[in-house]
């Protein structure tokens, strides 16, 4: 698998919705240990933990979580894979609810979205390019 510095090197990613992303990032770090790995304004993060990774998102309190069977916004699951290409024909041949076709980002990643059965977010992304934090607008902490 190509190493990008702006993912982890961890196939899967928890990502977590909070109402303010800094609040959290301290929180995170000076309460469980976690470091900074790179930081987006004030709406997305990634944090290190041992071998594995978390990333932070912004999350309106205001929204609640969707009922079963809708995707939703507040948590996810991020799975770095060889082929997104494959991996999302595959989803999309056996059903599956695409939230987000593929598409390549900024940040050296080719993702897409897909909800499961019971209304979980599923994000399946490939490395594509291997860009620093600071290339894309983010701000780089310890890799």
């Amino acid at each position: 698998m190509l190493t990008n510095r702006s993912m982890p090197r961890s196939d899967v990613i928890p990502v977590l919705g909070y109402p303010d992303v800094g609040e959290a990032i301290t929180w995170l770090c000076d309460t469980f240990g976690f470091t900074l790995r790179w930081r987006a304004g004030n709406h997305r993060a990634q944090l290190n933990i041992g071998r594995g990774a978390v990333a932070v998102t912004e999350h309106s309190p205001g929204k609640r979580p969707r009922s079963r069977g809708r995707a939703d916004p507040s948590h996810s699951i991020m799975v770095r894979i060889e082929d997104v290409d494959k991996h999302h024909a595959r989803a999309r041949q056996r059903g599956a609810r695409i939230l987000q076709p593929p598409a390549d980002y900024p940040y050296g990643e080719r993702q897409y979205t897909v909800e499961d059965l019971a209304g979980h977010m599923w994000t399946f992304s490939q490395s594509i390019a291997d860009v620093a934090p600071e290339e894309w607008g983010g701000t780089a902490g310890q890799l």
